[in-house]
């Protein structure tokens, strides 16, 4: 090892010479370097070298590179442009510490990615090789085929080049929708410029690009037609002149032609490849827009169809068609036509949603929701709320509603300042099919207490009534928000805080403790704790302990209340409740070694070597020897 190392070494003696002759190091630098790069270099010779010692080895390497760079930038002087052996001698250490690690490590793919490029950017001519490397490596990914396609057509122009290896790519990945997309681009992009430079050289009328002209400036040429006429009317060099441009024109109707042809071509065989996919249509669909080809409103009527077709079943499909409708010129009242006609198809709580979802954030970019009318809705006079409360209303009577779209719709009349009728509709949803919609409940409650601005006695009776129906119907694990807004809103009201206890009693008693996550006896004292203080804590939480599964996070609880208050206060008294609610809860989860961890801990830092020593070898003897964690 030692004299590999030593060889390696001493190859760098010419480039190190170099670097002090010219001034860019000096001495004690090149001896500093020396001695990092044998470090790195006997981290590399290790049986087992790790990924890291390469990438340092090459941060490094780069930092020292780009140190030479900056100071030869300050102190060559002009006219002297010969390289030498210290100006590339860096960047071939690099790219042969990529080579080593990318043979070690051949199925990091991310570590080829930076190899490429690294290469890329330096332009040392390594770039083919590196790419054969990583597509005999790495065939099923498709970046690489698409990365190794854009160096040929951006780098080298070879665009037949940069087709075969797309090509080759979806032999090997015919599923990848990106190669498919990318294919299409590079073709188009290709044809494209053949375009434009026969435009350049007056042999054309343009290019593929689709141009979208502004709104304005179309309007202002329509109101001056007169000034784009020829003063004298038409005589024989306008007439020339059309002949010219008709000719210019047909020679870019073959341009616009090709270019349909390939999109058709790629289309149908990506299709074939992929028939379930939709966003590989939607992409196609995409380009097609922005693109100037021949027969493209038939391609396009096409496109829509079969995605019609095959996804007219799929929610996500006639949201995308709505917002595509109502992208652009279309207005917004035919992406609602498709919304409805969406409900006819496939009445599910997922197209209403999506469909208040849109209206909403047609409301919400006008910045007021109590508008009248909207300026996008050229083509019919809509009122955006009735429309919404109309689409609420639909999905209620077609039994689509869920406890979102509930809980929106509840939620969009309190916003509109409709109190009472938001309250007679919460209040119609709890006592209906959305009894044990928790969200529900906690909007309705919030509904009445926030209407309660001094609640009475009366007041309070109405909502712990209320509050009490969903208690003892729902499981404790998912009404910790009805239980922590109960327990909030009556922490001053003895009377009925003691009747919350009773009824979490009943509650834990029928769905039991929980082990990890909310636990509701724990929620209770710590309210009795911080109102009435330790004792009356301690006196609550014995009445949880008592049940037949007070639950590990419940234990978890009381130890850690009783931890606080021995190490603040001191005294032994907490130290001997909480040995009792450590015991107590091993006799039930004694194979947890994280309890045991615990126990041991506490007693190492508060009890005594005795203490420690027996509840280390109760552990190791119940855990039958796993205790490894007890140190």
């Amino acid at each position: 090892m030692a004299d590999v190392v030593q060889y390696k070494l001493e190859r760098m003696v010419e480039e190190l010479e170099d670097l002090e002759k010219r001034g860019i190091f000096s001495r004690r630098e090149i001896a500093e370097i020396v001695k990092q790069r044998r470090k790195f270099e006997y981290r590399l010779k290790r049986p087992s070298p790790l990924k890291e010692d390469y990438l340092s080895y090459i941060d490094y390497e780069k930092s020292v590179d780009a140190l030479r760079v900056l100071r030869k930038m300050n102190k060559e002087e002009e006219g002297k442009k010969k390289r030498r052996v210290s100006d590339y001698a860096g960047v071939a250490r690099i790219v042969e510490i990529y080579r080593l690690a990318s043979n070690r490590f051949k199925g990091d793919i991310h570590l080829w990615f930076q190899y490429l490029e690294f290469c890329r950017l330096k332009r040392n001519g390594h770039m083919k090789k590196v790419l054969a490397q990583v597509l005999r490596f790495h065939p099923k990914v498709p970046g690489v085929w698409i990365y190794a396609a854009s160096w040929e057509f951006d780098h080298n122009f070879n665009a037949a080049a940069a087709r075969a290896l797309m090509q080759s790519g979806l032999r090997s990945c015919p599923t990848s929708e990106a190669l498919w997309v990318e294919y299409l681009r590079m073709e188009l992009t290709y044809l494209n410029k053949l375009s434009a430079r026969r435009a350049e050289l007056g042999e054309g009328v343009g290019t593929l690009v689709r141009h979208q002209p502004d709104p304005e400036e179309k309007q202002w040429r329509e109101e001056n037609k007169e000034l784009f006429m020829p003063i004298g009317g038409e005589n024989e060099d306008y007439k020339e002149l059309d002949v010219q441009n008709e000719e210019l024109k047909q020679k870019m109707d073959i341009f616009r032609e090709k270019g349909f042809n390939i999109l058709q071509t790629v289309y149908k065989c990506a299709v074939e490849a992929l028939p379930s996919s939709f966003s590989l249509r939607a992409q196609f669909l995409e380009i097609l827009e922005t693109t100037n080809l021949a027969n493209s409103e038939n391609m396009q009527t096409e496109i829509l169809a079969d995605m019609k077709i095959e996804f007219s079943k799929e929610p996500g499909y006639w949201d995308w068609l709505a917002k595509y409708e109502g992208t652009g010129s279309k207005s917004a009242h035919e992406a609602i036509k498709v919304y409805d006609e969406a409900l006819k198809t496939i009445p599910s709580s997922t197209m209403f949603d999506l469909y208040i979802k849109f209206l909403m954030d047609i409301i919400g970019r006008t910045g007021n929701r109590q508008i009248s009318r909207l300026s996008d809705l050229s083509d019919s006079d809509i009122d955006p709320v009735s429309h919404v409360l109309m689409v609420f209303e639909k999905a209620e009577s077609m039994q689509c509603i869920t406890e979102n779209l509930a809980c929106q719709h509840v939620s969009f009349l309190l916003e509109l300042g409709r109190l009472d009728d938001a309250r007679d509709l919460a209040e119609k949803f709890c006592n209906g099919e959305l009894s044990e919609a928790v969200n529900m409940w906690v909007l309705r409650l919030s509904i009445e207490m926030k209407r309660l601005t001094t609640p009475s006695k009366a007041d309070f009776s109405l909502v712990f009534y209320l509050l009490q129906n969903p208690l003892r119907k729902i499981a404790v694990s998912k009404a910790e928000s009805l239980w922590l807004m109960g327990l909030n809103y009556f922490s001053n009201q003895k009377q009925y805080f003691d009747k919350l206890v009773e009824i979490s009693l009943s509650s834990l008693i029928r769905d039991g403790g929980s082990d990890d996550g909310f636990s509701l006896s724990s929620a209770i004292v710590n309210f009795v704790l911080q109102r009435n203080g330790i004792q009356n804590a301690r006196d609550m939480y014995k009445r949880f302990l008592s049940l037949p599964r007070p639950g590990l996070a419940f234990y978890r609880n009381c130890i850690e209340m009783e931890l606080n208050l021995a190490s603040s206060a001191g005294g032994k008294a907490h130290l001997v409740e909480t040995r009792q609610l450590y015991e107590a809860a091993l006799s039930t989860y004694d194979q947890d070694e994280s309890l045991w961890q615990d126990y041991h801990s506490m007693e190492s830092k508060m009890g005594t070597s005795e203490t420690t020593a027996a509840v280390h070898w109760r552990a190791r003897k119940t855990l039958k020897g796993n205790a490894t964690l007890l140190t």
